[in-house]
């Protein structure tokens, strides 16, 4: 297939290029930047530069061109934001982008249209025991800061399944690809950790996996929890990660210390539970990771860091 991939440079969307790549389908990559453009011409895609919030300027980039699929893989999720004000372009990007992807979708001629969602669209609270399944309700406003977010999530899921062939990906946090990044955070202790509730993560490879995936095989109206088989607190995946590359232990803070300095990280890694079902069988797809440590201990192995070194004696104290 020939696919337009939006976001195609970012955390998702490099892995995923590779693996479309990969798969034999053509990837029209776009970036806001000619930065992004030179990356995505070394993995192989197309480079288109335009703003999927420019939705005029999207359409004149696209002018001529045809494809079979869109994806959008949209945010603005460099870093996770401290607060709730930070997740204001992010939010834009699932209302307002997925609105001009779908114009773009029509103008190219594409049928399949895939969006990125998240498993906190089911609410950024405590579920329980019982996992979560894509039949579970999503979206619905719980009357606090998180409800835009929510709100968010929902759009862009109800306006992709407009599309002839509209489908969801409900990714759980992400992680593995940013351990250059994660590393250099513990390193400088300047990613804390705090008690918290149990969540669904992925890998990203297995993230772009799973949405090749559902590119190819996925049912149009359909919505998949895109998770791995180990539910896992904020701290235990971070600790493992500090661990595995050889830095000192994240700092321990007090909960509600947490709260005040990161309110919006605090809604999700402590405020949240929630253990989540896997994508439907239909999409014939397995993590390759089965769990957090698998993952961790692949990108420690991989991935050549300054920061990397035997770990002395106290380096992985804790502190209060």
């Amino acid at each position: 297939m020939k696919v337009l991939l939006a976001g195609a440079s970012g955390a998702i969307g490099a892995p995923l290029t590779r693996q479309l790549v990969a798969h034999d389908h053509q990837v029209l990559g776009l970036t806001r930047d000619r930065d992004g453009a030179r990356r995505l011409q070394a993995l192989g895609a197309t480079p288109l530069v335009a703003d999927a919030l420019d939705r005029d300027g999207l359409l004149r980039a696209l002018d001529g061109l045809s494809a079979d699929a869109v994806i959008h893989e949209l945010t603005a999720l460099r870093k996770p934001p401290l607060r709730h004000r930070g997740m204001a372009l992010t939010n834009r990007l699932r209302t307002e982008g997925t609105t001009n992807l779908l114009a773009a979708a029509e103008a190219l001629g594409a049928r399949r249209f895939l969006t990125q969602s998240a498993i906190f669209g089911y609410g950024y609270r405590d579920h329980g025991l019982r996992p979560l399944t894509e039949e579970d309700p999503f979206g619905l406003p719980a009357g606090d800061a998180c409800d835009p977010h929510v709100a968010a999530m929902r759009s862009t899921e109800q306006q992709a399944f407009t599309a002839p062939e509209g489908i969801a990906l409900r990714y759980g946090l992400l992680y593995g690809g940013d351990a250059e990044r994660v590393g250099d955070l513990l390193a400088r202790r300047r990613l804390p950790v705090a008690k918290g509730g149990v969540l669904g993560w992925v890998h990203h490879d297995d993230a772009a996996a799973a949405t090749v995936a559902a590119l190819e095989r996925g049912r149009p109206g359909q919505a998949y929890n895109v998770v791995d088989d180990l539910p896992a607190t904020w701290q235990e995946v971070y600790t493992a990660m500090a661990e595995a590359f050889g830095t000192p232990l994240p700092p321990r803070v007090p909960r509600w210390l947490f709260r005040l300095a990161a309110p919006y990280v605090a809604s999700l890694t402590i405020d949240a539970s929630m253990r989540v079902s896997k994508a439907k069988a239909e999409l014939g797809w397995r993590s390759a990771f089965p769990g957090y440590r698998h993952g961790v201990r692949a990108a420690a192995a991989q991935k050549e860091v300054p920061w990397r070194s035997p770990r002395r004696s106290g380096a992985g104290t804790r502190s209060a």
